[in-house]
């Protein structure tokens, strides 16, 4: 295991940011996921993750893993597009899909959000001959569990 250094840990004052832009967006998608649908509070807090993911994954663009445009800048495009079409709905709300649109872009987003942070984190801990078993392990494991428990939740809501 490795000690905690902050120049091992964030590299740079960007990654430093992402990272905590990262904890906010965690905390307001799981206040999201948590609390009421609907409400005021959900809307606000709603609008606030959105934003959080976009300056999230607008700061992934400044930082280079591996010296260019690489896997986790995939992701983060993918993050953007999951993000964009759960909030895209609820703006325009043109068809009566809006809201299972929303509902499951919006999960899927958090559920990717989580994968990326135990990714994040086991590549922080191990050792870099570990980094991609750490980043697959973590991301499958925490996808399937999410998914699993979105799409209960949704068969519940929308039948």
């Amino acid at each position: 295991m490795k000690v905690f250094q902050y120049e091992s840990w964030f590299h740079s004052d960007i990654g430093l940011t992402h990272t905590m832009i990262a904890i906010l967006a965690m905390v307001l998608g799981s206040v999201v996921l948590l609390r009421p649908k609907g409400t005021t509070s959900h809307k606000r807090i709603g609008y606030a993750y959105v934003v959080s993911m976009i300056l999230l994954n607008g700061t992934s663009f400044w930082m280079h893993t591996f010296g260019t445009f690489g896997p986790f800048h995939f992701a983060a495009v993918m993050s953007l597009a999951c993000v964009l079409a759960g909030i895209i709905p609820v703006i325009r709300r043109k068809n009566n899909e809006w809201l299972k649109q929303h509902y499951y872009y919006m999960s899927g987003s958090v559920i990717g959000l989580f994968a990326a942070f135990w990714a994040e984190v086991g590549t922080r801990i191990f050792d870099f001959k570990f980094f991609w078993l750490a980043v697959v392990s973590a991301s499958i494991l925490t996808t399937v569990i999410g998914v699993i428990v979105m799409k209960k939740q949704g068969k519940a809501r929308f039948g």
